[in-house]
C-alpha cells in the first residue's frame, strides 16, 4: 500500500510539473514557427489593410516585432470586433492585438497585458451642430453612434442615458462616416481614434467636445488566453524592452502622432 501511495504521488507530481511546463502558448508558437495575431483590420491607424493590401499599423508592427524577436513567422487573422474574443479562445489566435479596454468582465475570459498606450473617451459631433456640452447631447432626440461591444458602447449608456444609442459593427471610422452622412447626431469613441482619422475627411467637419468622458484616461492592452502565463510575461517583456531601446517611441510617433504613415500606406 505504501508503495502504490508513493507511487500516486509521483504520478502526481509529474502531471503538475508537466502542467507548468506546457502552460501557455510561448513554447507552442516558437515549435510550430508561426505567431498568430487577431486584430480588427478596419481600424486605422491600429490595424488595417493598406493600399498594397497588406496588414499595417501600429499594433500589427508591434506584434510584428514579437514575431521577429521570438525567430518565427508573422500571421495576422482579421476579425470583427465581436469576434475577437472568440478567435482567441477558440486557439485560432495567440494573441489578441486590437484597441480594447482591460475591463474586469473581458477578464473573465481573457488575460490582458500590462497597458500599453491610454486614450480617453470623448463625444464628437459635425463642426456645425449646436452641441457644446454633454447635457446638449444627453438628448431623447438626440441619435449617438458607437461601436458594438466596445467601451465606448457602455461609456455613452451610462453618461447619455436618455440619448438614442446607434451600435455599429466594425471600426471607429464606421462611426465618423455615420455622422457625416447624418445617420447619428453624435459620436462616442476614444480620443486617439477619431482624431486619427479625421485627415481623412473634409478639414474642420468633425470635431470634439471639450468635455471627456468618464474619470480619465482608459488604458488599452494586448490579450492572451489564460493559460498562456509565460506568453503574457514575454509579451510585457516586450513592451518593456522596446520602450528601454526607443523602438516604441518611434513606432507611437510614426503612427498615432503623425499622418505620414498615410503617404507610405
Amino acid at each position: 500500500m505504501k508503495k502504490l501511495v508513493l507511487m500516486l504521488l509521483a504520478v502526481s507530481l509529474a502531471v503538475f510539473f508537466t502542467g507548468i511546463c506546457s502552460a501557455g502558448t510561448l513554447s507552442e508558437i516558437v515549435k510550430r514557427g508561426e505567431l498568430r495575431v487577431a486584430v480588427q483590420s478596419g481600424a486605422p491607424p491600429y490595424a488595417f489593410i493598406d493600399k498594397k493590401g497588406e496588414s499595417a499599423g501600429a499594433m500589427v508592427e508591434f506584434t510584428r516585432g514579437m514575431a521577429e524577436a521570438m525567430g518565427v513567422n508573422f500571421k495576422v487573422l482579421d476579425f470583427d470586433w465581436d469576434g475577437l474574443i472568440p478567435a482567441l479562445l477558440s486557439g485560432k489566435a495567440d494573441i489578441l492585438a486590437a484597441d480594447m479596454t482591460p475591463t474586469l468582465k473581458r477578464a473573465l475570459k481573457i488575460s490582458f497585458a500590462d497597458p500599453w498606450i491610454e486614450v480617453q473617451p470623448c463625444v464628437f459631433t459635425k463642426t456645425g451642430a449646436s452641441y457644446k456640452a454633454l447635457g446638449d447631447v444627453n438628448k431623447p432626440e438626440v441619435t449617438v453612434g458607437v461601436l458594438l461591444g466596445s467601451t465606448g458602447e457602455v461609456i455613452a449608456k451610462k453618461y447619455l442615458p436618455k440619448a438614442k444609442i446607434k451600435s455599429y459593427k466594425g471600426g471607429g471610422r464606421m462611426i465618423v462616416q455615420a455622422l457625416l452622412a447624418g445617420h447619428v447626431d453624435a459620436g462616442v469613441n476614444d480620443d486617439l481614434a477619431v482624431l486619427t482619422v479625421l485627415p481623412d475627411y473634409p478639414p474642420n467637419s468633425v470635431r470634439l467636445l471639450d468635455k471627456r468622458l468618464g474619470q480619465g484616461k482608459d488604458p488599452l492592452s494586448f490579450a492572451v488566453r489564460h493559460d498562456s502565463v509565460n506568453l503574457l510575461q514575454w509579451v510585457n517583456l516586450y513592451f518593456s524592452t522596446v520602450r528601454s531601446n526607443g523602438e516604441y517611441d518611434k513606432t507611437i510617433s510614426y503612427w498615432l502622432e503623425g499622418t505620414e504613415w498615410k503617404k507610405d500606406h
